[in-house]
């Protein structure tokens, strides 16, 4: 049934909680696991005032560096094959258009469960993914009680 499975993450308690159903999924339909970091135009257009945007930009992308690593070496040692990539641009956008030409089956990503204002304010990109893709998206609610840094 699934074949290609996309994980993007953030390297967020919420994506860390994604990455073991995916890794589950995975296991149990022998596919492939791409990780996928977006270093995100918005994130980037705030904060390159004040220090630059080459900088941020470097910034982010070993952030994303660091996430993708975490989640391959998870991965490798369930002996699932993955492919990590980093791309720039508006992360729900940049989700679905890899989803699309990658071919992904699935894609399966973590959510904080913003309500109320915070979601008004500051959007899902979990929400967004869901009404732009036409592949089945498999999202991971982080609770409270995840204990995700031990």
């Amino acid at each position: 049934m699934y074949d290609r499975i996309l994980l993007p993450t953030d390297g967020s308690d919420a994506a860390i909680a994604a990455l073991e159903h995916a890794l589950d999924l995975a296991e149990r339909h022998d596919a492939d696991l791409d990780i996928l970091y977006v270093v995100d135009h918005e994130r980037l257009g705030r904060m390159a005032p004040e220090l630059g945007s080459e900088q941020i930009r470097e910034a982010l992308t070993a952030e994303g560096e660091r996430a993708t690593s975490m989640v391959a070496e998870k991965a490798a040692a369930a002996d699932i094959d993955t492919k990590t990539v980093i791309r720039e641009g508006i992360p729900a956008d940049t989700i679905v258009g890899y989803a699309d030409e990658e071919d992904a089956d699935v894609i399966v990503m973590g959510t904080n469960g913003r309500s109320g204002l915070d979601r008004l304010l500051l959007g899902s990109v979990a929400e967004t993914v869901i009404k732009q893709t036409e592949i089945p998206v498999f999202l991971v609610k982080q609770t409270e009680s995840d204990d995700l840094t031990a």
